[in-house]
């Protein structure tokens, strides 16, 4: 039975940050740390007090973690960063809200001494000798110790403590990967075993030594001395922060609005999951004749939280396109949705499962299409820079004499200029889109087409002959095109969230986009009056796409339907390509900048290939089975940041390193996800590596002269960010689907309870007159109460299997410690 563990977390925004440079303001950004890993760097907001971000990511890991810390810094483009302060997150406290974190938190001061990180290896005893008690203490070594010098290491020492006395082992030079292997031995006081003083502690500290100033605190773990007297300690112990009271400054240096959601799930054997996909799947190929709906999958939506529902209709879309019956679960739904309007303006407008079931399938099917469509676009704006606006409060024309060399410009040419520039944009946006129906996944084709039929079937009067057209334009062009192009950081468009200035040109592009997917319903009723001279734009556009979308449903739906569902990569699809810097493998006397060289790189599920350009007709390639490990290098190795090794293993077993640089850390990991899931199911993983390069004769990390010898830190291969282009996991997602079922049993109980009692007293109130009516009633309730028996029986199922394989888990592990 498989572990998954998936940590969500959404840096949403900060607010009353202070001001950290000379203007007043400050240039903040976000780094994410799992167990002081950087897993992620928003974007900068630059000039910004109350910074939005929006960023989302989801990060698997199967070896668990133990805290979660987010912290904001002011970027600089001269000398160090400054760190404004941080929210620390333990793991027990996230998994006490099983349905999720959102909330503002008020941001803390960063102490040197509690930013530990690592683990030292220890094996502490009680010797019982005829002459002398001991505690033998063996110092064996550390690995991954926090950075204390200006050359990414320190000089780590150990300090070993009991009753009053300490002893120190010796100080290993620029290293975070110590190798002591000393014992420290104190005489204990003769007699009676147990002598010591009540609650005497052992304590084993790390210290960076400084010739000059005080030695910084690496970190420490502690002891009982009475339980060492029971039963000896080895093994590795994890190093923890001098223990202090945590202050949030009052508010002082601001805050950060986080969403954080930890899903620790024990992942069954598929056969367990069956009777649930089967519930689920007969609700849409066996749906009930009768106008009330009571499906199993209508109760499910009925009794998730509105928190729950994004993730909810996320795993359901994936369940049913492994099932290759994505576009009925999507036609069910949108089907409920639209026999339940009666109102025509109103489609659509809520959160419920078919809208973000929707908006979900878009993302998951649909993102190359968008990359297709709009990338080039958003590059050139991103890359011109231009200074738009039409707003008259908001035209600031001091900022106009970069753009012309006459001075500043008027008002009304600064207007006239920025309509020019954004018909320009538009057109091209739009002629993008119109012109991609060849591009657009015939499986979204296909679900669009039911969903026109739906709607035109609801809504058949000529006055409502838009409608079907604005239930599409809705999804693709106000939930895709346009927040792509409002935040193309958020859609894997872009690395950098805009500057100011591009910023605000997104915006009014959005906008327009948005007036044109309503087919101009809005247009000349808002207050934005000053969008007005975009209008003889927007209107003509309409009847295009109009036809746009007569062409994208025009699709035969049986063959799209045969198209089997994405579960792995096909062999030859790329997975990520793009420049990045690798290091020549002779060259060791070069300064390293010399021994660095740009290639453009592809991976695919069977390779790993460069050449010098993408045209370059001449690749080196490496298989994906070859891979052994894939991992971060420490900065101090090359002195270079954003490195990764990849490790491969040749025909004669050889071990070989490629050290590979990326432009940023958010690049660096998104390749170390994409190169592990690749190989993630290779034969021959390193349990261990050297985070460090093997020169001048001996190992950067842990200063070792055999080239051979095992590494010093452990490794990472199932540590992976979640992507729309992942594979899909039918049986996570059927576990994620059970375990907010599980969350809402009460609810379902409830339900049942309800249906019941509202059975039974239209039992007792028929009368000869109301029979049929009674009968109709009864029948309805009886379904209802049917689907929920149902759903609580395939939860108990679930919950048995569960604790059956915890308790075989249980039963392994003590046979394991009981037959060493």
């Amino acid at each position: 039975m498989a572990r998954n563990t998936a940590l969500h977390f959404r840096v949403v925004e900060g607010r009353g940050l202070p001001a950290k440079d000379v203007s007043g303001t400050s240039d903040p950004y976000c780094i994410v740390k799992v167990d002081n890993e950087v897993v992620a760097r928003t974007a900068t907001v630059w000039k910004n007090l109350n910074p939005f971000w929006g960023e989302e990511y989801t990060l698997h890991l199967p070896m668990g973690f133990h805290s979660l810390a987010f912290y904001v810094l002011d970027e600089d483009t001269i000398g160090h960063d400054d760190v404004i302060g941080k929210v620390s997150l333990s793991k027990e406290w996230i998994s006490s809200y099983p349905r999720g974190i959102d909330s503002w938190i008020n941001l803390t001061h960063v102490d040197p001494n509690e930013e530990v990180q690592g683990e030292i290896c220890l094996e502490l005893k009680v010797l019982e000798e005829p002459q002398r008690r001991a505690l033998y203490c063996h110092v064996i070594e550390a690995r991954d110790l926090a950075p204390r010098d200006i050359s990414g290491t320190s000089d780590p020492f150990a300090r070993v403590s009991c009753d009053g006395h300490a002893l120190e082992t010796a100080i290993i030079k620029k290293t975070r990967f110590p190798h002591w292997d000393e014992v420290l031995e104190f005489d204990l006081e003769e007699g009676v075993p147990g002598k010591e003083p009540k609650g005497s502690r052992v304590s084993v500290e790390v210290w960076d030594w400084d010739m000059v100033g005080k030695n910084d605190f690496l970190g420490w773990v502690e002891f009982s001395l009475d339980a060492l007297q029971r039963s000896p300690a080895k093994g590795w112990f994890r190093l923890l922060p001098f223990p202090t009271a945590e202050e949030d400054a009052g508010g002082k240096l601001g805050a950060l609005r986080l969403k954080v959601r930890l899903a620790e799930d024990r992942i069954l054997p598929s056969m367990y999951y069956q009777p649930l996909i089967e519930l689920l799947v007969e609700s849409i190929l066996c749906p009930a004749e009768q106008e009330e709906d009571v499906s199993p999958l209508a109760l499910l939506e009925e009794i998730s939280s509105v928190e729950s529902r994004q993730d909810v209709a996320t795993k359901l879309v994936k369940i049913f396109l492994g099932q290759g019956l994505a576009v009925p679960f999507l036609d069910y739904l949108n089907l409920r949705e639209v026999t339940k309007t009666t109102d025509p303006n109103t489609l659509f407008r809520s959160n419920s499962l078919a809208s973000k079931s929707m908006e979900q399938f878009m993302k998951v099917v649909g993102m190359p299409y968008l990359h297709e469509v709009l990338k080039p676009i958003i590059n050139r704006i991103f890359e011109e820079k231009k200074y738009i606006e039409l707003d008259p409060c908001k035209i600031e024309l001091n900022r106009t004499r970069r753009i012309s060399f006459k001075g500043s410009l008027s008002e009304a040419q600064v207007r006239e200029s920025s309509q020019e520039l954004l018909k320009g944009y538009l057109s091209d946006i739009m002629e993008s889109i119109i012109g991609s129906v060849e591009k657009c996944p015939a499986i979204m084709r296909v679900a669009f087409k039911q969903l026109h039929k739906r709607v035109e079937e609801q809504f058949p009067e000529a006055e409502h002959e838009d409608v079907k057209y604005i239930a599409i334009s809705g999804f693709l062009f106000l939930r895709f095109f346009a927040p792509a192009i409002l935040t193309p950081k958020l859609f894997n468009l872009r690395d950098q969230h805009a500057d100011t200035r591009t910023s605000r040109t997104l915006l009014l592009l959005a906008k327009a986009v948005q007036s044109i997917g309503n087919l101009g319903l809005q247009l000349g009723h808002g207050k934005e009056q000053w969008m007005a001279p975009l209008h003889p734009f927007i209107l003509p556009s309409i009847t295009r796409v109009k036809d746009f979308l007569d062409k994208l449903i025009d699709v035969d739906s049986e063959s799209a339907g045969k198209a089997q569902p994405r579960t792995l990569f096909h062999p030859s699809v790329t997975i990520k390509e793009g420049y990045l810097h690798k290091r020549k493998a002779e060259g060791l006397h070069l300064l390293p900048r010399f021994t660095f060289k740009k290639r453009y790189f592809w991976l695919s599920s069977e390779t790993l290939s460069y050449s010098k350009s993408p045209e370059w007709q001449v690749r080196s390639s490496i298989p994906i089975q070859r891979i052994c490990a894939v991992e971060r290098v420490d900065e101090n190795a090359f002195q270079q940041p954003h490195m990764m090794q990849i490790i491969t293993q040749d025909n004669e077993g050889q071990l070989r390193t490629m050290y590979i640089q990326c432009k940023n850390v958010n690049e660096l990991n998104q390749w170390l996800s994409a190169i592990r899931k690749a190989s993630i199911c290779n034969e021959r993983m390193l349990p261990s590596c050297h985070p460090g390069a093997f020169r001048g004769n001996r190992w950067t990390c842990c200063l070792q002269p055999d080239r051979t010898v095992h590494g010093c830190s452990r490794t990472h291969s199932a540590m992976t960010l979640g992507d729309w282009s992942d594979p899909l996991d039918p049986d996570a997602e059927t576990q994620m689907v059970y375990g907010q079922l599980l969350l809402a049993r009460d609810k379902l109980r409830e339900k049942y309870i309800e249906c019941s009692d509202v059975g039974l007293a239209l039992e007792q109130e028929r009368g000869p007159g109301t029979r049929a009516q009674g009968e109709q009633g009864r029948s309805c309730q009886d379904r209802q109460m049917a689907a929920a028996a149902r759903l609580l029986n395939v939860i108990q199922a679930l919950e048995r299997a569960h604790s059956a394989f915890e308790r075989r888990e249980k039963e392994e592990a003590d046979n394991d410690s009981h037959h060493p």
